[in-house]
């Protein structure tokens, strides 16, 4: 029998990051679904571009490295999103985002509403939610999906594109929650929890909010995986750095993954650290491996 196929959305903001060197197509949500179809599950990515040159790149783009851009929307008023991106010498990124732009209008349609029925899982972020259309439109999606089916909020605090009623509503929904040292710290003080340490405050979050997993990332250092039974320490894996961007999607990639299989949690914690440690060593967030590479790449992660 074969393997079950799962399917896995992206639902958020899609947009071209530029860097000083040139322009390469990311944001969160395609990040996170161009790894999950190269892990072998169905990623779609959900979210809305605009009627002009760099929404066509962006459809150009995502189908040649095989995504299925079924439930992408057009604007045809406000243009496809964008970011200037520097990155420091440690190759840390920086962002500035623009606004308004297509994602910040998402639309409640009939075709959303079929995906969510049909979803396996969803990663979603704080970032999309900053206008109130597309986060009243993410709660309707989070909300129409199936019994079972597993709700990740990927936190990504961004400028200032976030609240405490939005992290607080979206941990309240959420099945699994993954954020960094930093984004912990913020989000405890946000919603009351007092910070002494990162275990500490993770296990807090998880039984605050009822959530079935909390993952704290520590750049190279590893993460932290905690579970209601178990909590998993792994320190990572030390890789030349060529860039830093798409390296925690590529993690919460391998992350859902093994969640989907119900893999044990050091197994789960390996895999993405695995697959965060390759997208870091690559250059943009969206590398496509030759087959030698991709068989390695499914090896590690297996």
């Amino acid at each position: 029998m074969a393997a079950r196929k799962f399917t896995v959305v992206g639902l958020g903001e899609i947009l071209w990051d530029i860097f000083p060197e040139g322009k390469q197509l990311g944001g969160a949500p395609a990040n996170f679904t161009h790894i999950t179809n190269l892990l072998g599950d169905h990623g779609i990515v959900a979210s809305r571009i605009g009627n002009d040159t760099p929404g066509k790149r962006a459809v150009d783009k995502l189908s040649r490295i095989g995504l299925d851009i079924t439930c992408l929307q057009f604007d045809f008023t406000l243009p496809t999103g964008t970011v200037q991106v520097t990155v420091n010498k440690q190759g840390e990124p920086n962002y500035k985002i623009a606004q308004p732009v297509a994602w910040d209008h998402f639309e409640w349609t009939r075709e959303w509403r079929a995906l969510a029925h049909r979803a396996d899982a969803v990663c979603f972020g704080s970032l999309a939610q900053r206008a109130p259309q597309s986060r009243a439109t993410i709660l309707e999606f989070l909300h129409a999906m199936k019994d079972g089916a597993a709700r990740v909020f990927d936190v990504n605090l961004r400028q200032a594109f976030y609240t405490p009623e939005i992290i607080a509503e979206s941990l309240k929904i959420a099945d699994v929650v993954k954020l960094n040292q930093e984004e912990l710290r913020v989000v405890a003080e946000m919603v009351g929890v007092p910070h002494t340490d990162d275990r500490t405050s993770a296990q807090r979050l998880l039984g605050d909010f009822q959530l079935k997993l909390v993952c704290v990332t520590r750049g190279a250092s590893g993460s932290i995986l905690c579970s209601e039974k178990e909590c998993d320490v792994h320190p990572g894996f030390h890789v030349k750095v060529a860039d830093m961007v798409g390296a925690g999607d590529a993690f919460t990639a391998g992350l859902v993954r093994h969640y989907l299989r119900k893999s044990p949690l050091a197994k789960m914690n390996d895999a993405a650290n695995r697959l965060g440690a390759w997208v870091a060593s690559q250059k943009g967030a969206m590398p496509t491996p030759g087959k030698r590479q991709l068989k390695k790449v499914h090896a590690a992660v297996a």
